[in-house]
């Protein structure tokens, strides 16, 4: 069994990245970049236990692709490692972020070969350009840009980090707290993606899959006398409404249902459960925002919609337009490629007795083009 523990940080909001998707969530081929930097590093190992550190929205869909320890991140990173921290129970922690994408091999056997040397080892470049600090000029070979990943003793680690102040690598806090640090040589390629453009020359991030994705989705709802009624996002002219802890808004359910189906990312019961109050009559045009919201952040853009509405009543083929243009604006996308259509059950079952409204919708998704903008 290995004598260090890997920890990977991925829960940050990705808030200068500047794109819709969180950067995460950049898919190399299908892999999501988090799941692509940890098994790249993962394969120079051998029996090394991982930590994953990630957003609390995220973990039930990251354990649904891995076997890796994932623990809920902090609102920093130093939190979110003093969380993946108490996971650890190895003498040493090799610690990086997901946003170090191209790590090369070759960097972590220097890290590995000096472990024990100091408290914690260090990736670092040389600065080759003049450094001025305000009006200073300072000595550029005192100068150093930090990398990670970095390797520390455990509880040396554990014990820095147990502060108000706030550090933004492992070997900071460790040498204020008065442990020693050791320099490595680092590697250009280990460059950190903090902003869109960072992308461009990492080399060893392919470009997403151009596969299509298709979901479908079904829902019905029950009418209830004296309540607006709302569907597909168009208030309609009707004395009765649906029975449901939102608007009812039975379109929209099936249509939210069939984008997550398409993206694998569970269904609208795990997204907005009707046990929570927050949605008790929410407008449903506002869930499928946030589900939208949630498709761009896992790295999906929405191709096309195609919506079903099976009612004996009432009758929406005024109104068909109306939700095609209402669907596609909140969707993001043309409403060319937005399709509501109507039928009934010729007065069979309990939708031809006029006692609510079924949906069929389907919908398909792509993957976000981060390589080409």
């Amino acid at each position: 069994m290995s004598d260090f523990t890997l920890v990977l940080l991925a829960a940050g909001n990705s808030t200068r990245f500047k794109v819709p998707v969180k950067k995460q969530w950049l898919r190399i081929g299908h892999d999501p970049l988090w799941f692509y930097v940890t098994n790249r590093i993962k394969a120079s190992m051998a029996d090394v236990p991982i930590i994953l550190a990630a957003h609390p929205d995220e973990i039930p869909f990251m354990r649904t692709m891995c076997d890796f320890t994932i623990v809920e991140g902090g609102s920093t990173r130093q939190q979110s490692l003093k969380n993946a921290l108490k996971e650890v129970h190895t003498p040493y922690v090799l610690v990086t972020d997901i946003a170090r994408a191209c790590i090369d091999p070759s960097l972590i056997e220097r890290l590995l070969a000096s472990k024990g040397s100091a408290d914690v080892i260090v990736p670092a470049l040389d600065i080759h350009d003049t450094v001025v600090y305000g009006d200073a000029t300072i000595a550029r070979e005192q100068v150093k840009r930090i990398q990670t990943p970095q390797l520390s003793r455990t509880d040396i680690l554990r014990n820095a980090l147990e502060t108000d102040e706030e550090y933004t690598d492992e070997s900071s806090a460790i040498v204020a707290f008065g442990g020693t640090r050791r320099f490595v040589n680092g590697d250009e390629r280990a460059t950190k993606i903090t902003h869109a453009g960072d992308t461009a020359g990492l080399e060893c991030l392919l470009p997403p899959s151009t596969m299509t994705f298709t979901g479908n989705g079904f829902d019905v709802h029950g009418f209830e006398d004296n309540k607006p009624m709302v569907l597909g996002g168009v208030s309609i002219d009707s004395p009765f409404g649906f029975k449901a802890h939102s608007d009812g808004d039975v379109a929209i359910h099936a249509l939210i249902d069939a984008l997550l189906g398409a993206a694998c990312l569970g269904d609208i019961g795990m997204l907005f459960p009707d046990t929570d109050t927050t949605y008790k009559d929410i407008d449903s045009k506002e869930l499928l925002r946030l589900c939208v919201q949630k498709l761009h952040h896992f790295g999906f853009v929405i191709a096309h919609a195609d919506v079903t509405i099976i009612a004996q009543t009432p009758k929406v083929a005024a109104y068909k337009n109306a939700m095609r243009q209402t669907l596609a604006s909140i969707m993001l996308i043309p409403a060319s490629r937005v399709n509501v259509k109507a039928t009934t059950t010729e007065h069979l079952g309990f939708i031809g007795r006029k006692e609510g409204v079924g949906v069929l919708a389907t919908a398909s998704v792509h993957y976000f083009d981060w390589k080409n903008g």
